[in-house]
């Protein structure tokens, strides 16, 4: 039998950085501390050359449970729709009218740091609602 391994979520993006500080404030993730010799990012970034400087951030569950989330530029943007995405647990164990006034406030919050609302389900019988949302280059996640 396989053992479980631990997985890293890596995000194609335009501006790595930008993206991770996103994700912290969504997920209350942190920046990891940076390679030992060097005092901040910025330090280690400057000795880069100079096309590689900027090309990758990452942040990381203060607590140890989540994946580490590592961002890359890349050179084309987004043009379609993801084909994995990430589930932000917002109304886990809530339902109906108490589960969607949770998804919305976390919605807005989420806008004021640029997100984008796409859409939001609604239970159906089968599923509970959850707010579909895009990062501020376009990623899909919902809010469930």
């Amino acid at each position: 039998m396989a053992s479980v391994r631990q997985v890293q979520v890596t995000f194609d993006c335009t501006e790595p950085e930008r993206v991770a500080r996103f994700w912290c404030e969504v997920l209350g993730y942190v920046v990891p501390p940076p390679p030992a010799g060097f005092a901040s990012w910025e330090d280690f970034d400057r000795t880069l050359p100079p096309e590689q400087q900027g090309s990758a951030f990452a942040c990381v569950d203060p607590a140890g449970a989540g994946p580490r989330l590592f961002f890359q530029r890349v050179p084309e943007s987004k043009v379609v729709k993801n084909r994995v995405h990430l589930d932000v647990r917002a109304g886990t164990g809530l339902v109906g009218d108490e589960r969607v006034a949770v998804l919305e406030a976390e919605g807005g919050r989420l806008a004021a740091l640029g997100a984008t609302r796409v859409q939001l389900l609604r239970a159906d019988g089968v599923n509970e609602s959850c707010l579909v949302m895009q990062d501020i280059e376009g990623n899909e996640f919902c809010l469930d």
